[in-house]
């Protein structure tokens, strides 16, 4: 098997397509998303987008340099574009989002949404010169100064391409929360309540009529995300 490809059969459960029109899919070159909250340029512009026929098609619009991913230039057809990922094709722009039933959605946006994304810091650390590196959920890194500016769970809504800071939303009671796994996935929901585990198991968060776990929550606040509803 090609290190590009995998069995269709096997491909992520998030991935919306047919799993027996062939043996092989293309699977995306290892990024900042996991495979299964991810999709590659060649799928997505050839089969959830239609907009191209094969993979030299594919190809051959990336060699245009008129495909965007997050406001850059983007060659390569093994490019995974993932979780709240900006993808620009000429004059269009799409945000990738998850549903209700967990699918990947590359669904259309305007210009002024196209212009920035929301990013959840997953973790951070202590580099050299003790300046503190904030880990994004889409595998890009923020070096600040400052160790307390954020929290491991807040959101940042960064511009684009220009990777800067221009928002924070802080994981607390009361904020507006997109459920990205879990039985309620693909729904917005208000924070009613973290709970931190003092162990090994899983922090957890309560919402009004629901709780999960805090991996599933990614806190957007006010941002506009295509299609998403609001549960309780």
């Amino acid at each position: 098997m090609s290190a590009s490809h995998k069995k269709r059969l096997a491909m992520p459960r998030s991935w919306a397509l047919p799993r027996k029109t062939s043996v092989w899919i293309t699977k995306p070159r290892p990024c900042g998303h996991p495979i299964e909250l991810c999709m590659p340029l060649a799928v997505i512009l050839r089969d959830v987008l239609g907009i191209a026929q094969n993979r030299r098609e594919v190809k051959r619009m990336l060699r245009t340099k008129a495909i965007l991913v997050d406001g850059r230039v983007e060659t390569d057809h093994l490019r995974g574009v993932g979780l709240m990922d900006v993808l620009t094709v000429g004059e269009d722009h799409f945000r990738c989002i998850i549903d209700a039933n967990g699918k990947l959605r590359y669904l259309p946006i305007n210009a002024k949404e196209a212009a920035s994304k929301i990013c959840r810091i997953d973790g951070k650390t202590t580099v050299a010169g003790g300046v503190t590196q904030y880990n994004l959920h889409d595998g890009r890194n923020i070096l600040l100064d400052d160790a307390n500016a954020y929290k491991t769970g807040d959101s940042l809504r960064i511009n684009l391409p220009e990777q800067e800071i221009e928002g924070h939303i802080a994981f607390e009671s009361g904020a507006t929360a997109y459920l990205i796994g879990g039985a309620h996935v693909g729904t917005l929901s208000k924070v009613n309540e973290r709970i931190e585990k003092k162990s090994t198991m899983q922090n957890e968060v309560s919402f009004e009529e629901f709780g999960t776990v805090e991996r599933n929550v990614f806190v957007v606040g006010d941002a506009p995300l295509p299609g998403i509803e609001v549960s309780a």
